[in-house]
């Protein structure tokens, strides 16, 4: 009777861990999906790939400029802000460009290096923007990146979807689908032990 106990609780737990193995694997393979169709898209679509040194040349504010959200933005999706430009020798091939924060920088607004968020304190933006206009005419030299195929002539300072990040972001998916293929593994090898000691 005791023996018959212990076998169906072995059986439920085997159940239990096999769900839970299986369900680590669905989940995993979603993650995969979700990165595949929101992450990758923007990292392929970049082209700013190559490293380099830039040099500030000039960082003007032009304060009496109001910034789009974005080409062909409606009149209620403007909203005024400093313009930040911010021109740079780019060492690679000596040329004079305009710098941008990142790719969606260029998307939002070609005009300006720097778009603050909407929803930002305008006294804030202003004095976020003056600083970071000091800081390039304190730190000129700095790595950033550009265009090898020559389709932007634009520079970028940082990558929104670098290859590093990428990769961070594939870890969690694939530590979670190798525990799950691990766990299913483990339960079929403790069912097969078990049929085969009862065979004995």
């Amino acid at each position: 009777m005791l023996a018959k106990k212990l076998v169906t609780a072995q059986k439920r737990g085997e159940t239990r861990a096999l769900c839970l193995g299986l369900g680590m694997v669905a989940c995993s393979m979603m993650m995969y999906f979700f990165i595949g169709i929101t992450i990758v898209p923007f990292y392929t679509k970049s082209v700013w790939t190559m490293e380099t040194m830039c040099k500030v040349l000039k960082a003007n504010i032009k304060e009496q400029v109001p910034c789009s959200d974005g080409k062909g933005s409606e009149d209620e999706d403007l909203f005024p802000y400093p313009c930040l430009q911010v021109w740079v020798n780019l060492t690679a091939s000596g040329q004079e460009v305009m710098l941008y924060q990142t790719e969606d920088t260029l998307e939002r607004n070609p005009k300006c290096s720097y778009v603050p968020g909407k929803s930002e304190n305008s006294k804030e933006v202003k004095a976020r923007i003056e600083t970071i206009a000091n800081n390039f005419k304190k730190y000129q030299t700095f790595p950033c990146y550009y265009d090898p195929g020559g389709t932007q002539t634009s520079v970028i300072l940082s990558r929104l979807y670098p290859p590093k990040g990428l990769l961070f972001a594939f870890l969690w998916p694939t530590l979670m689908f190798t525990g799950g293929c691990l766990i299913v593994f483990l339960v079929k090898i403790s069912q097969y032990v078990s049929v085969l000691s009862a065979w004995q």
